[in-house]
């Protein structure tokens, strides 16, 4: 079966329908989805200057920083940040290409590393405290992600989450029970405007992992589609896991599950919309308690 739009010999499949496209009928199809959801979420506003991108160098962040460097080269009032983190895995987390595609293109790139900002690497987190290596990493992560963006004076920080990531986050909260936290998700995260906070924004949300694949595939982007060596232990791949096999028997369940989701999110965000927004005693960053996760968990590493 030829391409729908121009008879090529197809080189894709879309995840959720029978249509299939060849690929530069694809590269469009995709490039056009991303600018779509950026637009109808008015991710982007007029008056922003400044664009942080959190890159990790693998095939979702990569591929969105080419589609935003493109995006900002004809918007020239808007400036890219590149943003990324070293947690410290032994053999993983190459940012060789990253450094090499932002200097070739005069992005600013920012690299910080657990090391430097929290005295240890992930690695020696876990070692000394037998934790689990993904809620930690999680958690300093977005610490970093949200601290140093605001340090960059960002209006806001664009992550390579897509369709399959948030709806493998909407039913690791439902299954726990945690229906607050699926109140912070969306294409914008977050349920309240705080200068603390540097709103996310996810340009992908509409776009399936098997999309964003072949898109860094097609583009030739130098990207490392190894795994971080925790991720397979984690919950999230369970949940992963579990989604993808139901959805090999039943192709709409991720779309269905996001565009449900959807519908349920003004709800979410206006019953937790009273939820007061507190400092950190310890270091200031916002949070909901008296202390912030990352200061419990550092204090926690103190310990013998």
């Amino acid at each position: 079966m030829a391409c729908k739009n121009c008879r090529e010999n197809p080189v894709i499949a879309l995840p959720n329908s029978n249509i299939k496209l060849c690929k530069g009928c694809f590269l469009k199809y995709f490039e056009k989805k991303a600018y779509k959801t950026i637009t109808k979420y008015q991710m982007i506003k007029k008056d922003d200057k400044i664009l942080a991108l959190g890159v990790s160098g693998g095939k979702d962040s990569f591929s969105l920083l080419y589609f935003l460097n493109k995006l900002t080269e004809k918007k020239k009032i808007l400036k890219l940040k590149a943003i990324a983190v070293d947690e410290g895995v032994k053999g993983y987390r190459n940012l060789d290409h990253v450094k090499q595609y932002c200097r070739e293109n005069n992005i600013e790139l920012h690299i910080y590393s657990f090391k430097k900002e929290f005295g240890m690497t992930l690695d020696e987190m876990v070692k000394k405290k037998k934790l689990k290596p993904c809620s930690v990493c999680g958690v300093l992560r977005r610490f970093l992600l949200n601290s140093k963006a605001r340090e960059l004076k960002a209006d806001k920080i664009a992550t390579g989450h897509n369709l399959d990531d948030e709806a493998q986050s909407v039913l690791m909260n439902q299954f726990r029970g945690n229906i607050e936290r699926s109140a912070r998700l969306g294409p914008v995260t977050g349920i309240l405007s705080d200068k603390r906070f540097v709103r996310r924004i996810k340009p992908f949300y509409f776009l399936t992992e098997k999309e964003a694949t072949a898109y860094c595939f097609l583009r030739k982007l130098p990207v490392d589609y190894g795994e971080c060596p925790y991720a397979t232990t984690s919950y999230r791949a369970e949940v992963r896991d579990m989604l993808n096999s139901f959805t090999m028997k039943h192709s709409q369940t991720k779309h269905a599950i996001i565009n449900s989701f959807l519908e349920i999110l003004p709800m979410l965000k206006e019953k937790y919309a009273s939820i007061k927004i507190k400092g950190c005693k310890t270091c200031g960053e916002p949070c909901s308690g008296d202390i912030c996760k990352v200061c419990e968990f550092l204090e926690k590493l103190k310990k013998k």
